[in-house]
């Protein structure tokens, strides 16, 4: 099992940032994937970025050059730097998990970022 516990959501006006962090526990895989996704009221689930244990990294068209995926292996926590944030970033945001044997995505809680205009 895998757990995931994010942090760092809340309110920000447009042009504002935010950071979100998730710290992960339990039986990781040494290869891995984590990564955030947020889904917005009325809206799919999207991918916003990923980041693999070797640091590739992969982003949304929509948040390219605004955000950034980074992690700590040492601590095995995933952040996601968001910057000029726009109203349409509004979602909550979930943090994934993926790599062990039993090829499952494990998910945070979830975590509300709201942009105000």
């Amino acid at each position: 099992q895998v757990q995931l516990v994010e942090s760092g959501g809340g309110l920000v006006q447009a042009g504002g940032s935010l950071r979100l962090s998730c710290a992960t526990s339990g039986r990781l895989a040494s290869i891995n994937t984590m990564g955030w996704h947020r889904q917005a009221p009325g809206k799919q689930r999207e991918l916003v970025a990923s980041i693999t244990s070797g640091g590739t990294t992969n982003y949304a068209d929509s948040v390219k050059g605004r955000f950034t995926i980074s992690r700590d292996n040492v601590k095995n926590t995933v952040y996601l730097q968001m910057n000029s944030l726009k109203p349409e970033d509004t979602a909550v945001y979930y943090c994934i998990y993926y790599g062990n044997s039993d090829r499952r995505p494990y998910w945070g809680q979830g975590t509300q970022v709201t942009v105000s205009s």
